[in-house]
């Protein structure tokens, strides 16, 4: 099987989250070579022309999607699949429906919310004639969350623009509306404020199997060396700035107390709703938070996650005792049969 292993373009100047895509090739590609498939590998822009003329003169059995952003927006990346279903080519990972979906936090959490899934509150700004913004609950989160919020953006993933300084303890809907104001305008990007979970934090991966979505040994981040007050998240410095103290004091483990086999257990039940709500195919993370209560909260959704050897998704594969080729291996079976996952 001839496969074409398709990612973004980047360049040396690039941030390291927007480099790792390099990395994820080079994993993918040495696996392929593992499986005995041939491949070549190709980076697209926001040229879809291009690509598409590109893609008819290769002509690959099937692309191994790793596109992650277009043009530096996370929001286009559904684009590459829309192409690559128009000329009836097989593809790794999620479709362009599943990819849009999650790419878009608000939407993400609002099919959430109907579908009877934990999510926290939110709160978010949107356009208005009368004013440049205006402050606004979704329509399907009737009131607005009670502090602390957490700032995030509605369509970028990898911890863009995220750190403990996020959290807002505002407590009037003048100072929210500022902040998330203010944090926009920083960015250069929309963004949202969420009730803030302090407490236990889980990832969970799903890697599609020959009997359906299989979920891979749960992960919990360790924040144990962090002091009190310390806000307990994995922003951006936790997954990129090597050397941090943040990243390297966050390491995952997947070891657990019996008395945690019914969270669990309720983590994956919700790890394998959020695969059929959202029609994810291939492999999928969910993120979760675990209040004092010990109520699981679905923070994201990461349809087609990192597949770097040092990522959380190859981790869960080497706990489940399978190998990473083994793992691309069940990800391109569910490109050429989705429905077989």
């Amino acid at each position: 099987m001839r496969v074409l292993i398709l990612h973004n373009a980047v360049s040396p100047d690039d941030s390291p989250s927007d480099r790792d895509v390099l990395v994820q090739a080079e994993a993918v590609s040495r696996a392929l070579e593992r499986l005995g498939h041939p491949w070549e590998q190709l980076s697209c822009t926001l040229d879809l022309e291009g690509l598409r003329r590109q893609l008819l003169d290769r002509r690959p059995d099937v692309v191994f999607n790793l596109v992650e952003s277009l043009a530096g927006q996370d929001a286009l990346a559904h684009l590459v699949p829309a192409l690559l279903d128009v000329l009836g080519i097989p593809y790794s990972g999620s479709p362009k429906e599943a990819l849009f979906l999650t790419n878009n936090k608000l939407l993400t959490k609002r099919l959430l919310r109907q579908a009877e899934l934990p999510t926290p509150d939110w709160v978010h700004l949107e356009p208005d004639a009368q004013t440049s913004e205006v402050f606004k609950t979704s329509e399907v989160c009737p009131a607005a969350a009670p502090p602390p919020y957490v700032l995030k953006t509605v369509t970028e993933h990898a911890s863009f623009g995220l750190e403990e300084d996020n959290i807002v303890r505002a407590e009037s809907r003048a100072v929210l509306q500022t902040a998330l104001q203010r944090h926009s305008a920083r960015l250069g990007r929309p963004c949202y404020a969420e009730r803030y979970i302090d407490g236990r934090e889980f990832n969970l991966s799903v890697l599609a199997g020959p009997e359906g979505p299989e979920v891979l040994p749960p992960a919990e981040i360790d924040f144990s060396a962090f002091a009190p007050g310390k806000a307990r998240m994995v922003g951006y410095r936790a997954k990129w700035e090597e050397g941090s103290f943040e990243f390297e004091h966050t390491p995952r483990r997947f070891d657990f107390a019996p008395s945690d086999r019914p969270l669990l257990d309720r983590l994956a039940h919700l790890a394998l709703s959020c695969w059929r709500v959202f029609g994810v195919r291939g492999y999928a993370r969910v993120d979760f938070r675990v209040d004092a209560a010990g109520e699981p909260w679905i923070l994201e959704i990461n349809a087609n996650p990192c597949l770097s050897p040092d990522a959380g998704f190859a981790a869960a594969l080497q706990r489940g005792s399978l190998r990473f080729e083994e793992g691309i291996a069940r990800i391109l079976q569910d490109a050429i049969l989705p429905n077989a996952g």
